[in-house]
């Protein structure tokens, strides 16, 4: 199977390549406009150089079976749309687009090709996550903050908040009715945002705070007299009655810890069995991360 990868910042080199490069039947192809990017990863991944291409043209032209976007999202609408018009079954690293109408372009591009289109959010396979998801959820708490990063609204609802949002749509156990947005705005940026679901019996609340003092990650759900609380998505705290701490095992990859092997190998292997993957889903997350941009700008107006 030959798969491409593009763009090679950050979270490739961290997160997906770790788990591509090791899969056995694997023919991994890498694309970067950066050459000194390319050569360097190339050199650590032990790749012969007709596997590294310099543009998206050289990569196509390699006859890929599968593609993992990674180049930055102002970038995404172009590079996907190469990809599903000739016909390569993309996984893109959350978001689709910054612009809404973008997202639908895109998914409606995929179904008229019959072509899979999957968003990369891995921390619906998170174990821990996976495990709240079994969990009594009349109440869902989710924090995701960082520090020193007060950023313009749309950048920062649809690069990182997106993962909160997506979080609590995974986990609500029915129909959402309400919904309410609350931001503090200053001199333009987004300083911090916090999103309420709420339907028949149940609340979500998802919360970002970029002058937080701290980075971190916190799921709490909680019903029927106990909660679970995920922490950094590698410690697991059960309370009922009393906590009971479970910790991610030493020898635990980072990248099965956060869910992205789990999300790389289903999207592979779905494309091996000729499974066609819907974005559906996906981009009900990107209207609702829309609908959050607008309250945002009406609040800061």
């Amino acid at each position: 199977m030959k798969v491409g990868v593009i763009g090679l910042g950050d979270i490739a080199q961290k997160a997906y390549l770790p788990v591509l490069a090791v899969l056995p039947g694997v023919e991994l192809h890498l694309q970067t406009r950066t050459p000194a990017t390319l050569t360097r990863v190339g050199e650590k991944l032990r790749l012969p150089s007709e596997r590294l291409h310099p543009d998206l043209d050289a990569l196509l032209a390699a006859g890929l079976d599968a593609a993992f976007v990674h180049a930055p999202t102002a970038v995404h609408p172009e590079i996907v749309t190469r990809l599903l018009e000739a016909g390569v079954p993309t996984y893109v690293d959350k978001p689709l687009a910054y612009e809404l109408a973008d997202s639908e372009r895109l998914v409606t591009l995929a179904e008229e090709r019959g072509t899979s289109l999957a968003v990369g959010f891995n921390r619906r396979h998170a174990p821990g996550y996976a495990q709240c998801a079994e969990h009594p959820r009349e109440l869902i708490l989710m924090q995701k903050n960082r520090t020193g990063l007060p950023e313009d609204p749309r950048t920062m609802v649809l690069d990182d908040f997106i993962h909160v949002v997506d979080t609590l749509r995974f986990l609500v156990p029915g129909p959402v009715d309400d919904v309410t947005v609350r931001a503090r705005v200053q001199d333009g940026l987004l300083h911090h945002v916090v999103l309420q679901l709420a339907g028949d019996g149940f609340t979500a609340l998802g919360v970002m705070n970029r002058l937080s003092g701290s980075a971190e990650e916190i799921l709490e759900v909680s019903g029927q007299d106990t909660k679970r609380q995920v922490v950094n998505l590698a410690e697991v705290i059960d309370h009922k009655g009393q906590p009971t701490v479970r910790r991610r095992g030493d020898w635990v990859p980072v990248a099965r810890q956060r869910g992205i092997e789990q999300a790389v190998l289903g999207f592979l292997d779905a494309v091996r069995a000729g499974k066609v993957l819907s974005a559906r889903d996906a981009l009900e997350t990107h209207e609702l991360c829309e609908r959050v941009v607008r309250a945002v700008h009406e609040r800061s107006a």
